[in-house]
């Protein structure tokens, strides 16, 4: 049995003229777009769209890709991009929700594939709260905690200091818990590593 094709490979395919390898690398990573998107804006139908958003901004942007960092790496931080575009038109929409009529279920908001932070959030609780909290916490929560990513690739990811990533983590953890209702107990937000100056914006 063949090891599947390195992510960096089918972008080389698909540059060289293969429509196949770009339809493999969207089948591969299609959950894990859409379990971003949806945890960050946590509307389904938002969630498509920046699934959708993603992947055409791949088709358009892929020449681009460098292979200077993880193609993973360059993925998230075109899923967040659409996920902030998403934020912004919403910001200049009017902010009225209809309630569902009669006895009509409240759609759950959870993603179609399990991701390996269900077994942390356990609820739809979870889900709710992270939409209380400022989205640039939300979105570093996300990916820390929902896909597990490693600081240093959030960093990359969202294009600031590592130090900001830790104290947006930080800070973000504290917002959830608030948002949660969970007692507050008493932490210290971490020291910044040394021969760094960057602050919080």
């Amino acid at each position: 049995m063949t090891d599947p094709a390195r992510d960096e490979d089918l972008v080389l395919r698909y540059l060289q003229g293969d429509a196949q390898a770009f339809a493999e690398l969207v089948t591969r990573h299609r959950s894990r777009v859409f379990n971003v998107a949806l945890r960050v804006l946590g509307d389904p139908d938002d969630a498509r769209d920046a699934t959708q958003d993603t992947f055409l901004t791949m088709v358009r942007k892929l020449s681009q890709f460098r292979g200077d960092a993880a193609f993973t790496t360059w993925l998230h931080r075109v899923t967040v991009n659409a996920c902030y575009d998403i934020l912004r038109k919403r910001r200049r929409q009017p902010m009225l929700q209809l309630a569902p009529e009669g006895d009509e279920p409240i759609p759950d908001i959870g993603p179609p594939v399990e991701d390996h932070a269900d077994a942390a959030v356990g609820s739809i609780d979870v889900a709710r709260a992270l939409q209380l909290i400022p989205e640039q916490y939300r979105v570093v929560l996300v990916l820390a905690d929902v896909q597990d990513l490693p600081y240093e690739e959030i960093s990359r990811v969202l294009d600031v200091p590592i130090g900001t990533v830790k104290s947006r983590v930080h800070r973000g953890r504290i917002a959830l818990g608030r948002a949660l209702g969970l007692p507050e107990e008493p932490s210290r937000e971490p020291a910044p590593a040394p021969r760094t100056s960057e602050r919080e914006p």
